[in-house]
């Protein structure tokens, strides 16, 4: 007997922006009603050279007419022109790339590798930290919902430190941490930024207790803080990052850059995955990569960028401008989620951030000056 499906099969996720997308291209997203909205969100930092780039969707396209999938038991050029191009993009050492599907697979999977390497199994991770959904990563994750799916499946939670304070870290630290995995910018608490004293100590930390260092770009990464990686600002290499969200430009892969020194003893077998680098994925990745540096969007990212901070701090309501690049939190003076709502009466998507205060802004890296004037006027009506 067929069970007779209800309109709602659907488990809730996130609460639904009140549209519901038919197609999109660049900064826009378009209704079913031709109604276009602009895209100050970018599908969560996923649209990193905009939504369907027409490079990107024909290099979907060809890769898909010759060979969808196959598993990583069968070789192809695809999977290994992107891990090249990734170590091209990354700073040394930096220089063994492991694929999989999504940014809390690439953490939980980094995460394993440091516990590995060290025969430990103690992680020091960051209040305001966010990390995924898996076992592992809910544990390292900061929010009470999240520490208690991870203590129901019996999984040790991190040691969780003030974000920036040097001294708590100091503490946390002895020889049974594993590693430190941090975000350079946090994504999830509202875009706060690491500082150069706070990351150096991490980095002098783990090498006087002999543990990891990991750096969760997957928010961060992939040309949203204005370089590729968010590591290139702050002159302090980790030992892997891991990374997601933008490097397909919408389709879902992860994947880990990691020193030698982590990975030289792995073995065929101690690393899996089924669709991790397939070979549509990788011609997306490359795709994107190949658009965001012939377009010169890292640039365009700096610059369109440095113009928000410098406007939206002088808005009504806006207390501070917390952030890098396309990953910005505008702190305000009233709850953000008003603020978000009133903005879809312009037809424009941002996000909020569990600072309940916080305006996230994360629009695709082409995101451009008249698109940015467009948000500002927005945004100053809706405050003002």
């Amino acid at each position: 007997m067929l069970t007779e499906v209800a309109d709602d099969a659907l488990l809730p996720v996130y609460p639904p922006f009140p549209l519901r997308a038919a197609s999109g291209h660049g900064s826009w997203l378009v209704d079913e009603e031709g109604n276009e909205w602009l895209d100050a969100y970018g599908g969560h930092a996923v649209a990193s050279c905009g939504h369907s780039h027409p490079d990107v969707v024909a290099a979907i396209a060809d890769q898909a007419a010759k060979l969808i999938f196959y598993s990583v038991a069968v070789p192809h050029h695809g999977r290994e022109d992107l891990a090249r191009a990734l170590v091209r993009l990354s700073p040394a050492p930096l220089g063994k790339v492991f694929f999989c599907n999504s940014g809390a697979e690439a953490n939980e999977n980094q995460l394993n590798l440091a516990r590995r390497k060290t025969g430990r199994t103690q992680v020091v991770t960051m209040l305001g930290g966010w990390h995924g959904r898996t076992v592992g990563t809910l544990a390292c994750t900061d929010g009470a919902r999240y520490e208690a799916m991870a203590r129901r499946a019996g999984v040790p939670l991190s040691r969780k430190v003030p974000f920036n304070d040097l001294a708590a870290l100091e503490a946390a630290m002895d020889e049974t941490v594993a590693a430190i995995l941090l975000e350079p910018v946090q994504g999830f608490s509202g875009a706060r930024t690491v500082t150069d004293e706070f990351l150096g100590a991490a980095r002098s930390l783990c090498d006087k207790y002999g543990a990891k260092l990991l750096f969760d770009e997957v928010q961060c990464g992939v040309g949203r803080t204005g370089s590729y990686t968010a590591a290139e600002h702050f002159g302090v290499v980790p030992d892997a990052i891991a990374m997601a969200k933008g490097l397909a430009a919408g389709l879902p892969i992860g994947a880990v850059l990691a020193v030698p020194s982590l990975v030289d003893d792995i073995a065929i077998g101690d690393l899996g995955s089924t669709f991790g680098g397939g070979p549509v994925v990788c011609a997306a990745a490359l795709a994107n990569i190949d658009v965001i540096e012939r377009e010169g969007l890292l640039a365009n990212v700096r610059d369109v960028s440095a113009r928000i901070v410098a406007e939206a701090s002088k808005l009504p309501g806006v207390v501070q401008v917390h952030g890098r690049g396309f990953l910005l939190g505008l702190e305000l003076d009233r709850p953000a989620a008003e603020v978000q709502q009133a903005l879809f009466s312009h037809r424009v998507l941002t996000g909020t951030s569990t600072d309940p205060r916080t305006l996230r802004l994360l629009p695709p890296l082409s995101f451009a000056n008249d698109e940015a004037t467009l948000l500002l006027t927005a945004l100053r009506q809706v405050l003002s």
